[in-house]
């Protein structure tokens, strides 16, 4: 396997892009929508998005906020979320030093970890946050097979865990293996999803 170097060419939004934008997701078997709005400068991103599901197989129902806002170089600086569910309300928030330590309060819990030098938070049931490793890499204009690391974050208990997601280059988009699920995602040209196969796709 290898990691491609990051290329500030690739990973900056294209100049037909428009800027800030709003993206918003449906999934494809479940009730559940994701409405983010996105702001970029080269290759910072800052973020500010709510998914809201109903009672169904994979999760009760719930809605949640998010903010996430990167450095300039793509790698996810902060994020803070809170999620509503019929018992009740949670709030977390998660940042990363710039020695690579990252520092997670829910208020009651504080934890220290590098979660395996991770460089990113990848948020389960959020197709948005594909695009930061995806970006950083320049995974849509095709690359070997790239482990990534994440701070993985379930959504509607804010429970936090060190995991591995595999992106690798495939004829009809970008294969991605996570710890709950393989499937193969499209992008547009600025690395954001907009299908991910037999999940969700954007509207």
């Amino acid at each position: 396997m290898s990691i491609p170097a990051p290329d500030a060419a690739r990973a900056a939004a294209s100049p037909a892009s428009t800027w800030p934008a709003l993206l918003t997701w449906r999934a494809t078997n479940v009730p559940r929508m994701e409405s983010v709005r996105v702001q970029l400068s080269g290759r910072r991103i800052k973020a500010a998005g709510r998914i809201v599901g109903a009672e169904c197989s994979e999760h009760p129902a719930f809605s949640a906020s998010y903010d996430m806002v990167t450095d300039e170089n793509g790698v996810t600086r902060r994020l803070s979320v809170r999620t509503t569910v019929a018992s009740g309300e949670r709030h977390m928030s998660i940042t990363r030093s710039e020695e690579g330590i990252w520092m997670v309060d829910n208020g009651t819990h504080h934890q220290r970890s590098p979660f395996g030098g991770a460089l990113d938070v990848d948020v389960i049931l959020s197709p948005f946050f594909n695009a930061l490793p995806i970006r950083r890499y320049g995974l849509q204009s095709g690359a070997d097979e790239l482990e990534v690391p994440v701070v993985y974050v379930n959504l509607v208990d804010l429970g936090v865990q060190e995991a591995t997601v595999v992106y690798s280059s495939a004829a009809d988009g970008i294969h991605v293996l996570s710890p709950v699920s393989s499937s193969t995602v499209t992008v547009d040209e600025d690395g954001f999803v907009m299908t991910y196969r037999g999940l969700t796709e954007r509207v």
